[in-house]
């Protein structure tokens, strides 16, 4: 499919909307390392997706049916939804949530930004995006920055390296499903999409706890509302935009944002938990941070 054919963000969008849009996915997704990391104190990591993915289908499902919403223009794309559900939502946060039981979350965030150089380098074949000299040194950079961040685990603790890895192996399925979205999904009504996705992706979730962990939760006021806020903040919320974003412009610039996301982590990590930062850590921040910049600049 090429690129230039897609629909530009100009012809559906208002001007105000995009230009803000990216800001607050940052900030929204940013929130959910902070909220998460609160919570997995009280909930384990599999069974905290599951409910957070569970309670986002039924949300979605009520507001379908409270708007009279039709299943019908799904006719055709029910399975394209399902995979791409699947691959963005429940493989990087199953992976990251385990891997936040045994490292912080600025270095899970700044391994997740390995989302847009993959899905960059395959955009191209696949979809036909092409990318500036500039744009492929801001994804170099952004690259970079997570090699610094999972060589200094390797050298700290296999356990910590053990759950960046895992984290990589969810940015793999992350990207996965956003090229999967660009190619079969793009054109769907948003909320029927988006329940669609939720509800493929909450079933792999409840099927990934039973069978890979023995679930267990102290049902508090801190796992309540840690759980509340990735549902209605960052599942629903922060997901939305991404697929706004995804669905009016390219798959590229739309996953360079995940390059902002270790920063903000970081500095909200830094006030609300007290994680403390290494100079190495920081210095992957910067180069990410930059990286996201000449991605997202246009000449």
């Amino acid at each position: 499919m090429d690129a230039t054919h897609l629909p530009t963000r100009q012809h559906v969008a208002p001007r105000l909307g995009p230009r803000f849009t990216p800001f607050a996915f940052v900030l929204l997704w940013s929130s959910s390392f902070i909220a998460s990391r609160a919570g997995l104190r009280y909930l384990s990591p599999l069974l905290f997706v599951a409910v957070r993915m569970v309670i986002a289908a039924a949300a979605l499902i009520a507001v379908m049916t409270l708007l009279n919403r039709s299943w019908r223009v799904l006719s055709g794309r029910w399975g394209h939804l399902a995979v791409s559900g699947v691959l963005t939502n429940s493989l990087l946060l199953m992976t990251a949530h385990y891997a936040m039981v045994h490292t912080g979350a600025a270095q899970i965030a700044l391994v997740q930004t390995l989302n847009p150089l993959l899905t960059a380098v395959v955009a191209w074949p696949v979809l036909g995006e092409k990318l500036r000299p500039l744009q492929w040194l801001g994804l170099l950079l952004g690259a970079t920055g997570v090699v610094l961040i999972v060589g200094l685990a390797a050298l700290r603790s296999p356990v910590e390296l053990h759950g960046l890895l895992l984290t990589v192996g969810g940015v793999v399925g992350m990207c996965s499903g956003t090229l999967y979205f660009g190619r079969f999904c793009r054109g769907i009504p948003m909320i029927e999409g988006t329940t669609v996705q939720f509800i493929a992706a909450a079933i792999a979730c409840v099927a990934a706890t039973l069978l890979l962990e023995t679930p267990h939760a102290t049902w508090n006021e801190i796992a309540i509302a840690s759980v509340g806020w990735n549902v209605v903040a960052v599942s629903l919320g922060g997901m939305a935009l991404y697929y706004f974003m995804l669905s009016h412009g390219t798959a590229a610039r739309a996953a360079a944002n995940f390059y902002l996301v270790p920063g903000t982590a970081s500095l909200l990590a830094w006030i609300l938990l007290g994680e403390r930062l290494a100079a190495l850590t920081i210095g992957g921040l910067v180069v990410s941070s930059l990286g996201c910049w000449l991605v997202a600049r246009r000449d």
